[in-house]
């Protein structure tokens, strides 16, 4: 269903794809947007690892919302801001392509318990994210990822 990755020998581990979702705090989110045009959104997000799910918050109406309504499967990036090796003047950059069907999460404990864990991953102090949290809830949509396929890879930029 998935193609194969063209340059496989750039092809990273699932385990480094993890690593990747797991420490990067940006990424973009393509839907199917309005009049066949696509629509791409640098957003935030936590990955959970034990479930392989991306999850993301944001307001209860508007493209991506509406986007995701019409259409739930989606495809996000994300890259590292890269690394450069002695002697060389080009970074090694690793990004994760992931393709997935997204959900609207209707569970309030589960909304929360995700609010929670973005917040976390931004905020300096559990707080911060509590006072956010009481402050934005009512607000807020969250949205799950499930993901079907992922793959990454190391590029050198040169």
């Amino acid at each position: 269903m998935f193609r194969e990755m063209r340059r496989c020998k750039q092809q990273i581990s699932e385990e480094e794809c993890v690593r990747i979702l797991s420490r990067e705090k940006r990424g973009a989110l393509a839907v199917h947007g309005e009049d066949g045009y696509p629509y791409v959104i640098p957003i935030n997000f936590y990955y959970d690892e034990q479930s392989n799910t991306l999850y993301f918050h944001g307001a209860k109406t508007g493209h991506k919302a509406d986007a995701i309504r019409k259409n739930s499967k989606v495809c996000f990036t994300v890259w590292d801001s890269g690394t450069r090796r002695d002697g060389d003047w080009a970074d090694y950059v690793t990004s994760v392509v992931v393709f997935g069907t997204a959900d609207i999460v209707t569970d309030g404990e589960i909304v929360q318990e995700k609010l929670r864990a973005i917040g976390l991953k931004y905020y300096p102090t559990a707080e911060e994210v509590d006072i956010e949290i009481q402050k934005s809830l009512k607000n807020v949509q969250m949205l799950a990822v499930h993901i079907d396929h992922m793959t990454g890879k190391l590029v050198h930029e040169k």
